[in-house]
């Protein structure tokens, strides 16, 4: 089955529409040695501790970084079935990411919303909008008088 692989940077969270029922698409996630087949940049996944996909339950892969290989892991954080499965991804230095699947019936097909971003380490500093000058969601009008001044000469 051709599935959409989780990391593709255009449809990074975008709903996907695989011609399967739920069943089928939950079959291929739940099969820790297709794991390179839909995550990107990875391959030779196997079982590391539990049993894939149980809360807790981890493998290894590696992954591919231009002509350089590193060694991968992936925890299973949370199983709801059928239709939810949450997982994150340790990059090593770079830190960790979550990776969420919510799997719905769509009609005949198949509905599949991937939600990832990184959690921890260095990806999660950089990617947190709270960091940005002027990222705070409350607007530049709301913020403390120094650090509305911060934001704005950093800007």
């Amino acid at each position: 089955m051709a599935f959409p692989r989780a990391g593709a940077r255009e449809n990074r969270g975008a709903p996907r529409s695989p011609d399967r029922a739920p069943t089928a698409v939950r079959s291929v996630l739940e099969d820790e040695t297709l794991y390179g087949e839909w995550s990107a940049g990875t391959s030779g996944s196997r079982p590391e501790s539990g049993r894939w996909p149980e809360s807790g339950a981890s493998i290894t892969y590696h992954v591919h970084v231009g002509p350089k290989r590193f060694a991968g892991r992936t925890v299973v954080r949370c199983v709801g079935r059928p239709g939810r499965l949450e997982l994150e991804a340790e990059g090593g230095p770079r830190g960790t990411a979550r990776i969420a699947f919510d799997i719905r019936p769509w009609g005949e097909q198949t509905l599949v919303i991937v939600d990832e971003h990184p959690l921890r380490g260095l990806g999660g500093t950089l990617h947190n909008p709270l960091r940005r000058p002027g990222g705070d969601r409350r607007g530049p009008r709301r913020l403390h008088p120094r650090r509305r001044a911060a934001a704005a000469s950093a800007g």
